[in-house]
């Protein structure tokens, strides 16, 4: 478990990362009330967020940024296993802060996170929506930076500015959510399939029949709720796996490729380095 608490201005950042080969539980609770947002890695872990008798549970939080409102009375629990680790940073200002925010960014709660700025009970929840690609780029990068010392905490604090900026941006130019429910579920159902079979993943028109749905709305609906294109996506998750698997140094750069489905060595490459800004092979242990 690696947890790091920073204070950057009047915001106070914490960065989890966290993997267990046996079922744990890892806890959260703040000192004071706070307004945060949480972005959530690759890992997928379980949250649940107990306060009082009541409790609320994410089961997919795999690319999601979640806005909320809790004091000191609420826990945050997240099951970590060895198919689900924890990956996150929070990014959290204390309410007694918010008038006090420099650059108008406590207007700019006040107006958009108004429900957390005034909260109706020790839990509240704001918008939570996947992440952007802007988004997850910067959430990548934080968690591969190959920085140290002063560099390190320049650049850390720029993409925790980022991070802030695209949240509020995305919100600022949202248009209301047109998909209906059932075809909500069939969309995670193919994110869900695609994530299962990296390897050999299925062509447009299966992965249509699989959940159900036309291929015309899979395409145009997809990107909707996630951001990008259905195989951008895939290619997206290939490599964070192939880029997890060589950060843990258990297995070569060819093998790493093979596993996420890509026969060619020099196209997994070229692409890696256009996610992450370097080659596999540079990759630290």
């Amino acid at each position: 478990m690696t947890r790091d608490i920073i204070d950057i201005n009047d915001f106070t950042v914490l960065v989890e990362e966290s993997s267990s080969k046996e079922t744990t539980i890892d806890s959260c609770t703040f000192d004071e009330p706070v307004i945060g947002v949480a972005f959530y890695g690759s890992g997928n872990v379980d949250l649940t967020v107990k306060y009082g008798d009541k409790k609320r549970d994410f089961h997919r939080t795999q690319g999601i940024a979640l806005s909320f409102y809790a004091d000191e009375q609420v826990e945050f629990e997240h099951t970590v296993s060895a198919t689900k680790p924890l990956e996150c940073i929070v990014i959290a200002t204390a309410v007694r802060n918010i008038e006090k925010l420099p650059n108008q960014e406590g207007e700019l709660f006040a107006r958009v996170l108004n429900q957390l700025v005034n909260p109706s009970d020790h839990y509240v929840e704001g918008p939570n929506f996947n992440m952007t690609p802007e988004m997850q780029i910067a959430l990548d990068q934080v968690f591969n930076i190959h920085y140290e010392g002063r560099t390190k905490m320049m650049f850390f604090r720029s993409q925790m500015t980022a991070l802030l900026s695209h949240f509020f941006g995305y919100l600022s130019t949202t248009k209301e959510d047109t998909i209906k429910d059932a075809e909500r579920e069939k969309l995670y159902q193919a994110k869900e399939i695609l994530i299962g079979n990296l390897e050999t993943p299925p062509s447009l028109t299966e992965l249509s029949r699989q959940i159900g749905l036309n291929s015309f709305k899979l395409k145009k609906n997809f990107k909707e709720l996630f951001g990008v294109p259905v195989f951008k996506y895939l290619q997206n998750e290939r490599l964070k796996k192939a880029h997890d698997l060589l950060r843990k140094g258990d297995v070569t750069i060819q093998e790493a490729a093979w596993q996420v489905g890509y026969d060619s060595l020099s196209s997994f490459s070229n692409a890696f380095a256009t996610k992450y800004g370097f080659r596999p092979s540079e990759i630290k242990h």
